[in-house]
Order: structure tokens, then sequence, then C-alpha cells
């Protein structure tokens, strides 16, 4: 089975956010996925339910000046992951953009890796913290977020910060957008409270493309 370059089975790469400044986020591709040829068909990953899958653009979860700020724990690097529900527990590596301005990525070698958009707010911050990860891997079948479409409102994600804090969040929904439907302002922009986006690819993988042709968005939040 033969790896493509730079992140494998996806199609154009996804824009990054400044700290301030939310950019043109394409999320076509998104480099969360594995290599091109596989000797079989591989798994399918579950995808959210009917009823939580996006139509359309999402509103972005911007400050609302009629709300009182939430209360965020101070900047820290995050270093595990934790999900009961799917089973990850894995660890977290820091990433930045590449020079082109596209998010990175795990390297596909180590794809049962997270990986933190370190650019944005740490988990725990006031912000929405945002956390990437491979949906698979011709090399080792599923990886890391896999599963991540299972989940649902109500379950716990649990990060492990370099403090020794950890910062608990609670799935508010998990949605599934079409990749040139991403809704970057809900990811990648402002909250007056600590939140969590973590995010994979899915659908089912387009052979002729080669690449998913949706993403998985699981939107939380972390208790006042």
């Amino acid at each position: 089975m033969t790896a493509t370059p730079a992140g494998g089975r996806h199609g154009k790469p996804w824009r990054a956010a400044a700290a301030a400044v939310v950019v043109v986020l394409a999320m076509v591709g998104a480099g969360l996925i594995g290599a091109s040829f596989r000797s079989a068909p591989a798994p399918r990953p579950p995808q959210p339910l009917a009823a939580s899958a996006s139509t359309g653009p999402a509103v972005a979860d911007v400050p609302d000046p009629d709300v009182a700020a939430g209360t965020g724990l101070a900047r820290s690097a995050p270093t595990t992951i934790a999900i009961p529900r799917i089973g990850v527990d894995a660890a977290i590596m820091p990433l930045g953009t590449n020079p082109d301005g596209t998010v990175q990525v795990p390297p596909l070698e180590r794809a049962q890796l997270a990986g933190w958009y370190e650019p944005g707010p740490s988990p725990g911050e006031i912000g929405n913290a945002v956390i990437v990860g491979h949906v698979d891997s011709a090399a080792i079948g599923p990886a890391v977020f896999f599963s991540l479409g299972a989940l649902q409102p109500g379950d716990t994600i649990t990060v492990t910060r370099q403090d020794g804090q950890q910062a608990t969040f609670t799935v508010e929904s998990v949605k599934a957008y079409p990749k040139t439907e991403f809704p970057t302002e809900q990811v990648y922009g402002p909250s007056n409270r600590p939140g969590l986006r973590v995010v994979t690819c899915g659908g089912t993988f387009d052979e002729a493309a080669g690449s998913y042709p949706d993403n998985v968005v699981v939107f939380a939040s972390m208790p006042a």
C-alpha cells in the first residue's frame, strides 16, 4: 500500500484561522485521512445521527453582549484527550500552520495522535479550542477519530493539560458538513465561554476523488 504525500487520502487542504481574525477555512480534505490505496475495502466510519447532520452553513458562536462571559482556565497546552464513549485515550501534539496557510495535521505514521491548533485557545480557556485527527490510514486502518461520528449530546470529553488540570467538556451536538460548507466561524470564531471543537473527515469515501466528502464536527462546552 502506497501513501500519497502531504497527508494521504484527501483533497485540498484546509485554511487556518489567526488568533484574532478568522480567515476562510476551506476544510476540504483537511489532511485528516490516510493513504490512497488499500488492498481491501475499508470500514466506513460511523456518521452523526441524521437528525444532527447539517443541511447548510452553521451560525457562528459569537459573543452575545447580553450574556455574561464564562470563567475559563489559564492557558496551558493539552497533553491527552479521553472520550470514553468511543474508547479514545490519545496523546495530543501541537499544530500550527503551513507556509501556505493550511493547518498542519499529525503525520500519517502517527495517525493515533490527535492535534491541537496551537494558535487558538487552549482547552479550558475562554474561546473555542480546536482538536483535529485522522479518521483512518491505509497503514493502520481506523485512526484516532474513526468513531467520532458516534458521539451523542451529553457525552463527555476530558482534556488533560500540562499544568495538571483537566478540562471536561459536555458534547452539545455532532454534525456532518460538506467540506464546501465547513462552518469556519463556528469552529474557529470567538466565544465567550470555554468551548471545544473536535474535527475529522466523514461520509462515504469517494474512491474516484480519493477523499471523503464531509467533515464531522463535535461541538462541546465546559460547564460553568
